[in-house]
This record gives C-alpha cells, sequence and structure tokens, in this order.
C-alpha cells in the first residue's frame, strides 16, 4: 500500500477549517510579498500523536505566517555630553547668514558660460 496524499490528512484538521485558513494566509502572504517586494514565510506544522492504545492518532495543525515589515522610520540625531539627542550638531558653529542688499530673490533668467 502506498502513503496516501498529506493533503487528504489536511482536510480532516478542524473539519477542513485549517486547510482553508492556511489558504487564505497563503493568499495574503502573497499579496503582501508582492506589495513589498520583499519576503515572507508560511509555515504549517503538524502535531501527531498516539491517542489511545487502539492505534488512534490526534493530529493538530497550526498555521504561522509571517509578513514583510515595512521599512523602519530613522532619523539622523546628534549626542549631547548629557545624553539626550537633539537634530543639530552641537558641535558645528551656527552660521550668522544675512540677506545681501539689493540681491533679487527670483532666479536669474538665463546662466552666463565663460
Amino acid at each position: 500500500m502506498s502513503a496516501r496524499p498529506i493533503t487528504d490528512v489536511l482536510r480532516h484538521i478542524g473539519g477542513g477549517v485549517f486547510l482553508d485558513s492556511a489558504s487564505d494566509e497563503m493568499a495574503a502572504l502573497v499579496s503582501a510579498v508582492d506589495a513589498s517586494g520583499k519576503g515572507g514565510t508560511l509555515t504549517l506544522t503538524i502535531a501527531v500523536k498516539k491517542a489511545t492504545r487502539g492505534g488512534a492518532m490526534h493530529i493538530a495543525g497550526k498555521v504561522t505566517v509571517k509578513k514583510p515589515g515595512d521599512d523602519p522610520m530613522e532619523a539622523m540625531l546628534f549626542a549631547t555630553p548629557e545624553g539626550n539627542l537633539i537634530a543639530e550638531d552641537p558641535r558645528q558653529q551656527k552660521l550668522d547668514l544675512k540677506q545681501v542688499p539689493g540681491a533679487s530673490d527670483a532666479s536669474p533668467s538665463a546662466l552666463k558660460t565663460a
């Protein structure tokens, strides 16, 4: 006698709900991977243990999905001697920038070349 296909056994777990749930999770994972371009995993865990001395087996199934995560949000901050984080480098001098008198805020109409 040859081995029975595993899908026949999976259909019995939870009255078919396990297999339906795994299919739904797989579709959601494929959509998430397609949208993000990053990989994910779907793991089916099947636990088998002997239920009685008569040869019955207890089969349990679990679906675990790891969808691709979003890129982390980042910021470049500088540490102060007190251990705080600030947006401006405390070691850099501040420039006292001023508007040049007679200068126009408008962009040049034509660029000149040498």
